[in-house]
């Protein structure tokens, strides 16, 4: 699957749930060819922005849309890697503060 496709059938599906990519669509693209690449190294698509295992059950909390990323967006506007945001966050109507990573250190594969 090329960026664009994936792109499409993402942004889709997340803008009915409230989710909105970032504008800056160099960012986006980035990180969806990490998406493209994980989902060949490891067989699903986890977060490009963290270190996956390689052991899908070890992992679904960052095959993405990650678990945080609600509550990150909810309370930043955004997700840990800036891929999707709220509207809010787009329109510049929020402050762009750092996301601090949520995933508990244990999951973490080093």
């Amino acid at each position: 699957m090329d960026i664009e496709k994936l792109y499409e059938i993402l942004k889709k599906a997340q803008e009915a749930k409230g989710y909105f990519f970032n504008k800056d669509r160099d960012r986006v693209s980035d990180l969806l060819n990490g998406l493209i690449v994980n989902r060949e190294r490891y067989g699903y698509m986890s977060c490009p922005c963290r270190l996956a295992s390689g052991n899908r059950d070890k992992d679904m909390d960052i095959v993405c849309p990650c678990l945080y990323r609600a509550p990150d967006v909810e309370e930043y506007g955004s997700c840990y890697c800036n891929l999707y945001v709220s509207k809010e966050w787009n329109d510049g109507k929020i402050l762009h503060k750092y996301v601090p990573e949520r995933r508990p250190q244990e999951k973490m594969p080093f």
